[in-house]
């Protein structure tokens, strides 16, 4: 389920100017759930090593601010904490996989990266991973997250694709959106994706989405932690049937807390362990990967 499952946008890691605090305690509607999920990889990390670990993130907990990390924390049990970690780890998942398949080179596209840290957990200096998100987002990333060699951060709207041409197009590309198309009506991401196809064909895509079910306990989850005007829109009741429409061949679908339940069993509180079967089981939150063109 969508920020349930630990949506996001913007995020960062250095330490923030007081003038950059200031603008960032600013932000509204989607950007404003940037930290739900860098706050949710720490408290995973902090927790559940065995599990999910990001050391990044966890430097990072004197840097937020107080505030935000309280309101969170108040906000969230450990179910939707747990949600967020187990979508970076199936996504994780993937990227290694990809990688894995071309040796001979590919780099992976981050759209919405927001304070995302997967080139730091997944430790690949081989592959460029091209971080893409609104200007002031990408700023704020700067102002927290050093950013590492094979990293290129881009600042841009997504949609208009001013992005993709600082995109290697020499290599195959993993297209990754996390947390970030549940935001939009379904109309502007099929026109999107299409465009994506257009201009990197033969890449693959992998999202995230929640089913019509799963879109109202996430949307009710961002109003719990005090976002009102970024409201869930977007799901996905049968992931090939949206393929179908996109004209696009399905790769695969996951849920997310199949190695979740495996790993942490009894560790975790019974009503979270209730929670992730259900979901798992009914399909509220899956990861729908594309092959683009």
């Amino acid at each position: 389920m969508s920020d349930l499952h630990g949506n996001h946008r913007p995020e960062c890691g250095n330490r923030l100017s007081d003038q950059t605090a200031g603008q960032h305690a600013g932000l509204q509607g989607v950007a404003d759930t940037t930290y739900i999920p860098m706050v949710a990889r720490m408290y995973a990390s902090e927790r559940f090593p065995e599990f999910f670990y990001d050391g990044t993130a966890v430097g990072l907990r004197d840097k937020i601010p107080s505030g935000i990390l309280e309101r969170i924390g108040e906000s969230s049990s450990e179910y939707t904490m747990i949600a967020s970690v187990a979508r970076y780890h199936v996504l994780d998942g993937v990227v290694r996989t990809f990688v894995s398949e071309h040796p001979e080179g590919c780099c992976v596209v981050n759209l919405g990266a927001g304070l995302e840290t997967m080139p730091h957990r997944l430790d690949m200096p081989e592959v460029t991973f091209y971080e893409v998100d609104l200007p002031e987002t990408i700023e704020l990333r700067r102002a927290l997250i050093d950013p590492l060699p094979n990293e290129v951060l881009v600042g841009g709207d997504m949609f208009e694709f001013g992005w993709a041409d600082q995109v290697d197009r020499t290599v195959p590309s993993l297209m990754v959106a996390s947390g970030v198309f549940q935001y939009f009506d379904e109309a502007d991401i099929v026109r999107f994706l299409k465009e994506l196809g257009r201009r990197f064909p033969g890449s693959e895509l992998i999202f995230d989405a929640t089913n019509a079910v799963g879109v109202r306990y996430a949307d009710r989850y961002v109003r719990k932690t005090g976002n009102t005007s970024a409201r869930i829109r977007f799901c996905v009741d049968d992931a090939q049937a949206f393929a179908g429409r996109l004209g696009m061949p399905l790769v695969g679908e996951r849920v997310f807390y199949t190695e979740a339940r495996e790993v942490l069993g009894r560790r975790l509180k019974l009503y979270t362990r209730i929670a992730m079967r259900v979901c798992d089981d009914k399909r509220r939150a899956i990861l729908v990967h594309l092959k683009l063109g």
